[in-house]
């Protein structure tokens, strides 16, 4: 029987679970989807913790909505799931995934007809936000602030440069990945970007780039949630 030691103990790889058994065995999502296709379905959960919180932020960056988005990443997951078989390759599985995340956030964007609505708060908004004071030290001083703070400067921006901004700076896609998943040119990416981070003020990001990893925050609960709803939908 397969062994691993872990802190002095002998662990045998039937006692662990199977997203550890991954990690362990460093399976890549192909791996796994392979495992999948063939009908070991729960492991498709593999992937839903691997990807959930980058699913969200992007979601949330074009919503701007916490439930919204909380549902778009379950209807990703149940999509791309239905429509493995359209996977071929071509690209990471984690960039096909996140295009159809992307895909299903914009189209409640359009069904709501909420277009020039978004525009016109982060018009407002975005004038506010960005002739702000300077924080506080106490403030500089503090992760969560200055996570918060980060938060709702990218908020302000168009949703052409958020989610662009939350891809690349955020999620840390390269810049292929993020002009697959969103069908623009790689230059039309960094255009977007530049402008995105000029817009932000370049001194805003350098200070909370240390807090980026707390910026909309996946809880575990919210995660545990959606890969028990996506499992009972595709019938694991």
């Amino acid at each position: 029987m397969d062994t691993l030691y872990q802190e002095g103990e002998v662990v045998t790889m039937a006692s662990i679970s199977v997203t550890q058994r991954a990690g362990v065995e460093s399976w890549t999502d192909e791996d796994v989807i392979a495992r999948v296709r063939a009908g070991e379905k729960e492991l498709y959960e593999i992937i839903m913790r691997r990807y959930n919180q980058r699913l969200y932020r992007i979601a949330r960056a074009i919503l701007r909505e916490d439930d919204e988005a909380e549902d778009v990443v379950q209807d990703a997951y149940v999509r791309a799931y239905q429509h493995l078989d359209q996977f071929l390759g071509r690209a990471r599985f984690s960039t096909w995934l996140t295009k159809i995340a992307v895909h299903e956030a914009l189209a409640r964007v359009q069904k709501r007809g909420r277009t020039q609505e978004l525009e016109a708060m982060i018009a407002d908004e975005k004038e506010t936000a960005l002739t702000a004071p300077t924080a506080s030290p106490e403030h500089q001083a503090s992760e969560t602030e200055m996570g918060r703070l980060l938060e709702q400067a990218i908020l302000c921006l168009p949703h052409h440069y958020r989610v662009v901004l939350m891809m690349r700076d955020i999620e840390e896609m390269s810049t292929a990945d993020t002009a697959t998943a969103l069908d623009l040119s790689e230059d039309n990416v960094k255009i977007r970007l530049h402008r995105a981070r000029l817009l932000l003020r370049e001194e805003l990001v350098a200070r909370a780039g240390a807090s980026r990893g707390s910026v909309f925050p996946f809880l575990g609960t919210r995660c545990d949630r959606i890969v028990r709803a996506v499992l009972t939908r595709i019938g694991s």
